[in-house]
């Protein structure tokens, strides 16, 4: 089983979040995110946030964590911490991007805090699909002709080897100050991502 958190951006696709979510996934909505839920006509299994964003009566019976408004952490990270403690690795956020950018900031460092702890963690829209890659390869299968970027995240450089992309590379560096690895295309269906070293951040322009 997987998690899928439903957050509380202020950008919500609600056929989107329909086709994402199944009735196998454990679904967790952070505050606003159970407006968006009732949109869809998906029932979660849990609730948590502060609910300054959301203050109507919860329209759901189902579990509810009240969170303090002032805290050191968000509502969606929050929502990953109960995940693990409920034995979720591989967790899907909707609704984390769009709104304000700060906030879009905050759930890609969720995704890396995903990936340290070992978990696999996606942050999902209907024009993107966002992740952090530690070192490993990684396969894309059914890309071919989507646009993709890769970045050094929370680190100086990375070094990455693509096969099946229009710009290949082979134990090249990727650094912070100059964005290079910005709008690759996969050429194949088939297509792979070598991260040597280093932490990645991964964008898949889906809408291409």
């Amino acid at each position: 089983m997987r998690c899928v958190i439903i957050a509380g951006s202020p950008k919500a696709d609600i056929a989107y979040i329909k086709s994402v979510v199944s009735d196998k996934d454990y679904v967790i909505c952070a505050d606003r995110g159970c407006d968006y839920a009732l949109q869809a006509n998906i029932s979660p299994d849990l609730i948590i946030g502060d609910f300054d964003s959301y203050t109507e009566k919860i329209p759901f019976d189902c579990e509810i964590i009240k969170l303090q408004v002032h805290k050191d952490d968000t509502d969606t990270q929050h929502c990953v911490d109960v995940a693990f403690e409920r034995g979720f690795k591989d967790i899907v956020i909707l609704c984390g991007t769009g709104g304000r950018l700060d906030h879009t900031i905050a759930n890609i460092s969720v995704l890396q805090y995903i990936a340290e702890k070992g978990g696999k963690g996606l942050l999902l829209s209907a024009e993107e699909r966002i992740e952090i890659l530690d070192i490993g390869n990684y396969n894309y299968n059914g890309y071919s002709g989507k646009t993709f970027s890769v970045f050094p995240f929370s680190c100086n450089e990375i070094c990455v080897s693509y096969n099946g992309t229009e710009y290949p590379m082979d134990n090249d560096i990727l650094t912070s100050s100059v964005a290079m690895g910005i709008s690759n295309i996969f050429t194949s269906d088939k297509a792979s991502v070598v991260i040597h070293s280093g932490y990645a951040l991964m964008i898949i322009n889906t809408y291409t």
